[in-house]
C-alpha cells in the first residue's frame, strides 16, 4: 500500500522540437482523490520545494502533483536550450495533466510557475468553434507567488548575475551557505528548514555536489531583449484579464520582481485577485513558513 504521506517519483514522456523528454514528478496523497493541486517552482528550482506545503495538502484531503520542470531536478535536458520557454513549459503541463487525468485542478505556482500556471489557465477561454461547448477551464483556483504580468528589470539582472553559472560545493552545508547568498529574499528559515529545501537543489557531481540543473536554462533568459519583454508583459495582461477563476497573489513585501503597484493593479483588474503581502520577505515566499501555508489553506479549501 502507498504511503500517502510520503512523495512518489513518476515519469512521463512530452514532446519538445527535437523529439521527446523525460519530465518528472512528485506526487502526493491519494491517487483517487478528485481534489488535485498542482504546484510549480521557479526559474532555477525544483518540485521538492513544496514538501512543507504538501504534506499540508495531504492531510486535508488533495493529491498534490509537484512536476520538475524540463531542464531541472529528475527532468531530461533539453536537446535545444531555447526551448526552456514558458510555451514548452504549458504544452508539458498539458501532458501532465493528461497523465494524472485531471479535468480540473488548483495550481500553485511560484515565479516562474506563476506564469506557467497563467498560460495553463488561459487555455480554453477563447470561444468555442461553431459554437460547440468546450470543457471546463483547466484551473479552479490559481495561486499566483510572488509573480505577474509585469517583471521588473532589476530583478531580472539580479537572477542573470548568478544562474547558469558554474558552481561545484564540497559538502550540503557549502551548497546552504552559498545558495542562501543568493537567496535573501526568500525570507527567514531556520538552518533545518534551509537544509530541506537545499538537499534537493543539488546533485553529486564528482567528489562534490553542482546544482540540479541544466546550466543551458540561462541561455534564453539572457536572450530575452526590453523590446521582448514588452510584447511578452502585454500579453501576459491580457491573458490575466481574461481569467475567471478565482485568484490569489502572494507577494512578499520586499520583493524585487512583483512591485506593490502591479500587484495593486492585479486586485483591481481581471480576476481581481485576492492579495496577501509577506513582511520580511523578498522574492519570494518559499511556502515553508506556517502563516504563508496558512494562506494557501484556507483559499484552496474554500468551496
Amino acid at each position: 500500500m502507498n504511503d500517502t504521506t510520503e512523495p512518489r517519483l513518476r515519469q512521463l514522456n512530452c514532446l519538445d522540437g527535437r523529439g521527446l523528454h523525460r519530465m518528472a514528478y512528485w506526487e502526493w496523497g491519494d491517487p483517487a482523490s478528485a481534489r488535485v493541486v498542482v504546484c510549480v517552482h521557479g526559474l532555477a528550482r525544483q518540485g521538492r520545494d513544496f514538501d512543507t506545503l504538501a504534506r499540508d495538502l495531504v492531510a486535508d484531503g488533495f493529491r498534490v502533483v509537484c512536476p520538475d520542470i524540463v531542464g531541472r531536478g529528475r527532468s531530461d535536458w533539453l536537446a535545444d536550450p531555447m526551448g526552456y520557454a514558458v510555451p514548452q513549459y504549458v504544452a508539458d503541463m498539458v501532458a501532465l495533466l493528461a497523465r494524472i487525468d485531471a479535468e480540473q485542478v488548483d495550481w500553485v505556482g511560484t515565479s516562474m510557475g506563476g506564469l506557467i500556471g497563467l498560460g495553463v489557465a488561459s487555455l480554453g477561454l477563447a470561444a468555442p468553434p461553431h459554437g460547440r461547448a468546450g470543457g471546463r477551464p483547466p484551473v479552479r483556483r490559481l495561486v499566483l507567488n510572488d509573480v505577474g504580468p509585469a517583471i521588473e528589470p532589476a530583478a531580472l539582472a539580479r537572477i542573470g548575475g548568478y544562474l547558469g553559472q558554474p558552481a561545484h560545493w564540497a559538502s550540503v552545508d557549502e551548497a546552504a551557505d552559498a545558495l542562501w547568498a543568493i537567496s535573501q529574499g526568500f525570507g527567514p528559515h531556520t538552518r533545518a528548514q534551509w537544509l530541506a529545501l537545499t538537499r534537493p537543489q543539488l546533485v553529486a557531481d564528482g567528489d562534490g555536489f553542482a546544482p540540479h540543473y541544466d546550466p543551458a536554462i540561462a541561455l534564453p533568459f539572457r536572450a530575452y531583449t526590453p523590446e521582448m519583454a514588452a510584447a511578452g508583459e502585454a500579453m501576459l495582461w491580457q491573458s490575466y484579464d481574461r481569467l475567471g477563476c478565482p485568484t490569489l497573489l502572494l507577494r512578499g513585501a520586499d520583493s524585487d520582481l512583483l512591485s506593490h503597484a502591479t500587484a495593486q493593479a492585479m486586485a483591481q483588474r481581471g480576476p481581481r485577485a485576492r492579495l496577501v503581502e509577506f513582511a520580511g520577505v523578498g522574492h519570494a515566499p518559499t511556502l515553508v513558513a506556517a502563516d504563508q501555508r496558512a494562506v494557501l489553506r484556507e483559499f484552496l479549501g474554500a468551496p
